[in-house]
Parts: C-alpha cells; structure tokens; sequence
C-alpha cells in the first residue's frame, strides 16, 4: 500500500508539473524572441528618428549614429536612396526592394534570424532605410538555461511530492502493519496481543476495535475453559461412586478391570481439566515420540480385543519417530480411532496398525475389516450411529495441528491413513 501511494503521488505531482512546465517552456523561448526584437525594434526607431532629424544627411554623421545603436548579436544598417550603406554590409535580395515600398515598420524572418526595415522619407519620393538583424542565438539568449530550471523545479517538486506521499504512506502502512502483526500473534494463540492505535482515525478505530474484538475473545475463551474444568470436575462425583460399586463386584476379574477402565477414566477426566486451564500457547513446540504412543495405545486396545475375540497386528519400525506435538493429544487421537472400530463393529472384527517410514514424514494406518466409511466422515458432526460425530474431526485436527495429513481411503472396511512430517 505504501508503495502505492508514492507511486500514485509521482503519477499525479508529475501530471501536475507537465501541464505547466511544457506551456512554461513554450513561453519562455516567446519571451525571449520578443525582448529581442522589441530591444532591437527600439534601436532602430531612435537611429530612424535621428536619421531623419539629418536629412539630407551625411555619410560621417550616419556612421556615429549607427556605432552609438550597435548591439551584441545585431547587426544594424542604413541604406540610403542611391544604395548607399552606412554600417554592417547587407545582402542583395528582394526583401530591400519590398521594404522601401513600406510606409512603416516591416518584419522578415530569414536565415539566421529576423530582419526589420524602418523607411524613412526625405521627400521628392526618396526613401533612406534603417535595417537591423536580429541573429537567431539573441532570439534564444538564456532559453535553454531557463528549461533547464524549470525542467529542475519540476523535478524538485515531484522529490517533493514523493518525500511527502513516502511519510503520509509510513503513516497509514504502519498502524496497518502492525494491526496484521496482532492479528497473526492473536491466531497464533497469543490472547494478550494487542495494538497500540494510531495513523489517521480510521485505522485508529480499526485498532480500537481489534484490542475490543481481543479482550472479547480472551473473555469468552476464559469462560469456555473454566465451564469444560467444572464440568469435568462434576464427573469426580459419579466416578466414585463407580468405584465404591466396583466394590460389590463378585467376580475379581471383571472387578479388576472395571478399576482399571476407572482409573483410565479419571486420568482422561484430569488431562481434561488440566487442558481447560492452560494457556493455550503453554507447551508450543513439544514433541513425542510417535512409535512408543501407538506401541503404549494399542497394547491397551489389544487386551480388550483379545476378549472380544478380535485378531489385530501392530508394526511398528525400529527406533524413535519424533513429531511435533503432545504425546497425550497424539494418544487421545488413536483411542479416538481404535474405540470406534470397538463401536461400529460386531465382535470378532480384525483391525490392524501399521506405522512406516516414507521420505521425510512418518505414515499411520488404522485399518479394519468392517463396514467401512466415506470422506464425509471427517467432517465436524458427521455420525453413522448414535455419537457425536466429533471423533474423526478430532483426530483430522489433532494431525493438522502437527503438520501432518489424513485421508480415509475407499474400500472394503475402514482405512485411515495419517502422515505426520518428522520434527526438526
């Protein structure tokens, strides 16, 4: 914008200063043509006059007077009736002849120049005439120097113009620079972003109205966190009571399980509690491991799928695969995934995770032998039962979040594939 402005103040200065320099320039050099003749047309009225106070005059007298109206670039004669000149020789031409038929000033443009002839009568049809050429460079004395500075003060003008539109512009592009710098901080999670108005009143309103827009948006995430940490306060209540009930169970093996599914319950329940109350720029920049995640999540998933009856695999490379993100949100994804292939299909369902190696990332597989889903499964809210439909939109922006991509491909059965890039 800055840019543009300064190049719209050139377009506008420049447009300005032809309109008059180019009409200036023409004037000046009609200027100087008519100093010149006018000085020139002058002189040779006062020699005309004093030639006739002499008449009949004489060649000595005439010579004084036409020394006394010389000039620097003119050339000044009198020709007397019987061809006689007194001054700067002329040449033969028609012009003489023309002007001693005039019974007043006349003036001729030759080459070189410009000529006048003043008649003046002696009487009995005589005529004496007083001749002066005006040269070309006295017609055009100082013309090119007076272009040239007014060919600079245009130039001048339009620096000027420039320097000018350069400070108005810095003064509307910074404010407007600066409101683009908050609102990427304000994106980026930094909730206490803010700007400091300033530029012309419309941007300053603009920036009074971001930090309102920020302080409305802290305000209603605050409120946002605090609901979800009380609400998943209120589970603490029933899950206690689940536990006490786990109590009167009989069989030691179902009760075994159903502390541990309570104590996985109230792990998830504080992760979220915990989640609702940090800054949500708290942890940027972390990594996991994504091999030790599955391997952790699977084998959990692989205990409740032995009793179901359910053959699964895992393949998981060799070493350490670190991605960018936390290995809780990287967990609570894959329990997304693997606790609705325990949801949408009947008992016995295989389901498979392979985690391989590809140039530069990372590639995730969930797959199983069940009914299977389209794209529109990854959108926010899409449900082919009874849930939510927030599962899949969870686990596509928990990968997001990380860099990374998913696709579900088409085919017999569920096949997720997730491509998270490698950390740095």
């Amino acid at each position: 914008m800055r840019r543009r402005l300064v190049l719209l103040s050139v377009a506008v200065t420049s447009m300005v200063a032809l309109s008059f320099l180019i009409p200036l320039m023409g004037l000046v050099g009609e200027l100087a043509h008519d100093r010149a003749m006018n000085q020139a047309e002058g002189s040779a009225e006062r020699l005309a006059s004093s030639v006739a106070l002499l008449v009949p005059a004489n060649r000595q007298d005439v010579e004084s007077l036409v020394v006394a109206e010389r000039g620097e670039g003119t050339e000044t004669s009198v020709i007397f009736p019987d061809g006689t000149v007194v001054g700067a020789p002329i040449p033969a031409d028609a012009l003489l002849a023309t002007a001693r038929g005039q019974t007043s000033t006349a003036r001729y443009v030759i080459e070189g120049g410009e000529v006048l002839y003043i008649p003046v009568s002696e009487g009995g049809g005589r005529t004496t005439l007083v001749r002066v050429f005006v040269s070309e460079s006295l017609l055009t004395a100082n013309v090119t120097s007076a272009r040239v500075i007014l060919l600079l003060l245009g130039m001048t003008l339009v620096g000027i113009a420039v320097v000018v539109a350069d400070r108005f512009a810095g003064s509307i592009a910074a404010p407007v620079l600066a409101l683009a710098d908050g609102a990427h901080r304000l994106g980026e999670g930094e909730l206490g972003a803010r700007v400091e108005p300033a530029g012309p009143p419309e941007v300053q309103e603009v920036g009074r109205a971001f930090n309102r827009l920020a302080d409305q948006v802290g305000r209603l995430l605050e409120v946002e966190r605090e609901s979800v940490a009380d609400l998943s306060h209120r589970l603490r209540t029933p899950l206690t009571a689940a536990r006490l009930d786990v109590e009167a169970v009989a069989d030691p093996v179902v009760a075994e399980r159903l502390r541990d599914d309570i104590d996985e319950l109230e792990r998830t329940v504080d992760y979220v509690i915990r989640e609702a109350r940090r800054p949500m720029r708290q942890g940027a920049g972390a990594i996991a491991d994504l091999v030790d995640v599955v391997r952790e999540r699977v084998r959990f998933w692989g205990a409740l799928a032995d009793e179901q009856d359910r053959n699964w695999s895992l393949s998981l490379p060799e070493g350490t695969r670190m991605v960018t993100g936390s290995a809780i949100d990287f967990g609570a994804a894959l329990d997304s995934l693997l606790g609705n292939v325990f949801a949408h299909t009947a008992d016995g369902v295989a389901f498979d995770v392979l985690l391989r190696d590809e140039p530069g990332e990372v590639v995730l597989t969930v797959s199983d032998e069940g009914e299977g889903f389209g794209e529109e499964a990854i959108e926010r809210g899409w449900s082919g039962g009874d849930s939510s439909g927030l599962g899949l939109d969870i686990v596509r922006r928990t990968i997001e979040d990380a860099g990374g991509t998913m696709a579900i491909e088409a085919g017999r059965g569920g096949h997720i594939v997730m491509r998270f890039p490698l950390a740095e």
